[in-house]
């Protein structure tokens, strides 16, 4: 059983606070953001009609790629610009949302592997799934929301982070 938690537009990330990553424990499905489609939570299945990327594949992980790299050198303001505009208001400033990130989920910050996955789209939203194992072993499954901007650059607009468990090495 999966319980989700989720950082709602009307709560500041400071209200919303857990007590570490170790009470991310097995059976939490967490909830990064819920921007999608209206304020929409996407679960794991897509919208009918999704379906091959008509977007690279290579240009959509780049842009999760990119983000992840600056969290991982803790730049606020890179791995920010990377956040749809949705995101960007919720959070209101690049230290926000890099304080939310490295107090809620440190797993995004120093990944030891990632994995990623065929994404889907229908050429306006677009889902990343990435496999994620952290530094002590404990494997996530990320589902990464990106929207295209009226630029046609790739904003991120949420992203699902689910416990897998542990990797074991045989």
């Amino acid at each position: 059983m999966q319980y989700p938690i989720a950082l709602s537009s009307q709560e500041s990330p400071g209200q919303h606070r857990r007590h570490g990553a170790r009470r991310l424990g097995v059976g939490w499905s967490l909830v990064f953001s819920a921007l999608l489609l209206g304020g929409g939570l996407a679960a794991a299945n897509l919208p009918h009609g999704w379906g091959t990327p008509s977007a690279s594949p290579q240009l959509l992980q780049q842009v999760v790629q990119r983000q992840l790299r600056a969290l991982a050198r803790e730049n606020a303001g890179e791995a920010f610009a990377l956040a749809d505009v949705g995101l960007r208001t919720q959070f209101g400033s690049p230290e926000a949302f890099l304080a939310t990130v490295r107090d809620e989920y440190p797993m995004l910050m120093h990944p030891a592997s990632l994995l990623f996955l065929k994404p889907r789209t229908d050429g306006s939203f677009a889902m990343q799934k990435v496999r994620l194992t952290d530094e002590d072993g404990a494997s996530w499954s990320l589902t990464y929301l990106l929207n295209r901007q009226q630029d046609d650059q790739w904003k991120i607009s949420g992203c699902v982070v689910t416990p897998e468990g542990r990797q074991v090495m045989t």
